[in-house]
């Protein structure tokens, strides 16, 4: 929309106004107007409309500024973008943000670690936490240091976890259901289908001696995209560990 001394349909008092001066033709009111009540529209997106349809009806800056509750500065913005770009002005101008620190190929070279077992990396862990990520990257040259922090991010944006895992069993023994319901029967407080008094209770015991040395049957399977670490629950004792 280029700005004219005196547009068609603008008269010297509107002109005098503002130097940006604002004549729609009947399209572009109906697309301002459409914006301007559309519920689904972003609120950013649907004030700049409306500044922009007070400025058409010659209304001054200060007086847009009051009935919309912004400030006189914010009107004037986007009455100079509409004239200068129309309505494509309205929208957010590309940000161009902080620059890079690490290179797309350096946090590539993470998230592939991410995605491999510890093991295959020689490194004596069951599973990648994002500190021991971050120190393994910078170890073997993949990244310059990244802070466990930065790790976590770059699998967040990718949903990649390597720090959950889900487990699976696969129950062989034959009275297995009926040695777990009455389990359960406990967690829901029943006993033999009666229900448990108030002055009864519950006692769960375990007994940890010491730290097992252990080994699970079949080994885990590396995480993926949107998909977590799979690792057995079953597992081979080696002893314990005191």
């Amino acid at each position: 929309m280029a700005i004219v001394p005196y547009p068609p349909g603008c008269t010297m008092e509107r002109m005098s106004s503002s130097p940006y001066v604002i004549c729609l033709g009947d399209a572009e009111r109906a697309q301002l107007e459409s914006v301007s009540r559309r519920a689904s529209a972003p609120f950013r997106l649907v004030l700049r409309s409306r500044v922009v349809l007070l400025a058409a009806a010659g209304t001054l800056n200060r007086v847009i500024a009051e009935r919309l509750g912004i400030c006189e500065d914010t009107a004037r913005k986007w009455r100079r973008r509409y004239c200068e770009q129309g309505i494509e002005g309205l929208a957010d101008a590309p940000r161009p943000g902080r620059p890079r620190v690490f290179p797309a190929r350096v946090v590539a070279g993470v998230k592939a670690l991410a995605c491999e077992m510890p093991a295959a990396s020689g490194t004596p862990l069951a599973r990648w936490t994002c500190p021991e990520l971050a120190r393994h990257a910078a170890a073997s040259g993949i990244a310059p240091a990244p802070s466990a922090s930065t790790v976590r991010r770059w699998l967040a944006d990718d949903a990649l976890k390597p720090w959950q895992h889900r487990s699976w069993i696969f129950p062989r023994d034959p009275h297995f259901a009926v040695k777990a319901s009455r389990v359960l029967d406990l967690y829901q407080r029943e006993w033999e289908e009666e229900p448990l008094g108030e002055d009864e209770y519950v006692l769960s015991a375990d007994e940890k001696p010491g730290v097992q040395a252990r080994m699970r049957i079949h080994l885990p399977l590396p995480p993926g995209p949107g998909r977590a670490m799979r690792a057995e629950s079953e597992y081979h004792r080696f002893g314990t560990l005191r």
